[in-house]
């Protein structure tokens, strides 16, 4: 079943991100080696990031730790062995959260003739998107931008910070960006709720035309092969952040629409 949306699928950011990211860098690449063939290759490389700070998404991304429990209030404690002094009982206790390792897959581009990478496309990750580790992401986006590397950027989350800020950026819940090596400037496809996502150019070696990369079609597709039709429940809200009344009046819209087709 197909999604009710025409562009990003807002429930699809909750605990359905992890899958999400990891079959649009698949399917990503699968769209795009018919079209850089001889000359390119793309790689899917992984790296491992802890996120050490993941409280933010327990109950959205990661499943709960624990329940909190408040504990009942009592006068006193007994008394220890080494004490006659009684101590106040604690009236909550929570969970230690555990810091979790998240495997992040990237796109790589790279010249079949000498294993140089051209461009990278990155789909942003929640951790990518916070502190501490929006800090350490900022730095691989210098490092690529100095070693000439064509940047993409995927930013499929309405939650978290942007990774780099301008006054123009405009505000809103989905971001495309394409740094191109040393040109100076970012190109930005700002994508709205009620907007498809774009069709982008991944730029390649000077003299090579760029590919051409059809995000919806890409989102689609896994949409299908996944069947996550099966596992989001559409009479809930969608994951945070909260959605405007607008946004919210439009996605009962498209709800009833496709629930009617």
């Amino acid at each position: 079943m197909p999604s009710p949306f025409p562009g990003m699928n807002p429930y699809l950011e909750g605990y359905l991100w992890s899958d999400v990211h990891n079959a649009l860098a698949s399917k990503i690449r699968t769209f795009l080696v018919p079209q850089l063939r001889p000359k390119y290759a793309a790689r899917l490389e992984v790296y491992v990031v802890e996120d050490i700070s993941p409280a933010s998404e327990i109950g959205i991304l990661y499943p709960d730790v624990e329940v909190l429990q408040i504990r009942q209030r009592r006068d006193v404690t007994p008394t220890t062995p080494t004490s006659n002094i009684a101590t106040t009982p604690a009236p909550l206790t929570l969970p230690v959260i555990q810091p979790v390792e998240v495997h992040i897959p990237t796109v790589e581009i790279r010249d079949t003739a000498n294993n140089i990478l051209v461009s990278c496309i990155e789909i942003l990750f929640p951790v990518n998107k916070r502190e501490p580790g929006i800090t350490d992401y900022r730095k691989k986006r210098q490092r690529l931008y100095n070693a000439n590397v064509h940047l993409i950027e995927i930013d499929l989350l309405r939650r978290g910070n942007r990774p780099f800020n301008h006054p123009r950026l405009p505000d809103v819940p989905y971001l495309i960006t394409l740094t191109r090596a040393e040109s100076g400037v970012i190109e930005v496809w700002p994508v709205m709720l009620q907007d498809t996502l774009p069709t982008i150019p991944v730029p390649l070696r000077e003299g090579d035309s760029d590919a051409v990369l059809e995000l919806q079609a890409v989102l689609n597709t896994i949409y299908d092969e996944a069947g996550y039709d099966l596992s989001i429940d559409y009479t809930q809200s969608p994951p945070p952040p909260t959605l405007s009344d607008m946004d919210i009046n439009w996605i009962h819209t498209q709800l009833g629409n496709f629930s009617t087709s």
